[in-house]
């Protein structure tokens, strides 16, 4: 499992639509070949056709497709935005997180969710990640909340 390492992280990236950012943190999943463009492509089309409903938490998604579509190997990649984007959820609008996930099996993807949630359980942790400006910042981050790459 690749969790977050340093490759699979963005910074500051500009993007101008929900979809856009859902192709960065795919871009970064497939770069190190966890996933197929088949499956960054079924991310998008889960947006497109279900909403927002990996919008987990105000201004953090989780997109994903299903083992299926082309997942490779479990994997979580990151990417801030630039700037805020709406996704259209009632709730947790505009979204600055991106967390990509890939999950080989049904099992990889609960445990790699159950990873990712303790990550984010601080708030503080999820501010520190809005705030940081480069790869190194966030490294630190993951570092001090004990999750290992």
């Amino acid at each position: 499992m690749k969790f977050l390492p340093e490759e699979m992280i963005n910074v500051q990236h500009p993007v101008s639509s929900p979809e856009e950012a859902i192709r960065a943190a795919g871009d970064l999943l497939e770069k190190e070949k966890t996933i197929s463009s088949s499956y960054k492509q079924a991310m998008v089309e889960a947006y497109i056709s279900q909403g927002a409903y990996f919008v987990l938490a105000p201004g953090v998604a989780v997109p994903h497709a299903r083992p299926q579509d082309g997942a490779l190997e479990s994997a979580i990649s990151f990417v801030q935005l630039e700037e805020p984007v709406v996704f259209g959820h009632s709730t947790n609008d505009p979204v600055t997180l991106i967390f990509g996930l890939s999950a080989a099996s049904n099992d990889e993807h609960l445990h790699i969710l159950q990873k990712l949630t303790m990550l984010l359980n601080d708030p503080s942790t999820i501010e520190q990640m809005k705030e940081a400006r480069n790869v190194q910042d966030i490294t630190k981050i993951i570092q001090r909340s004990g999750m290992k790459k």
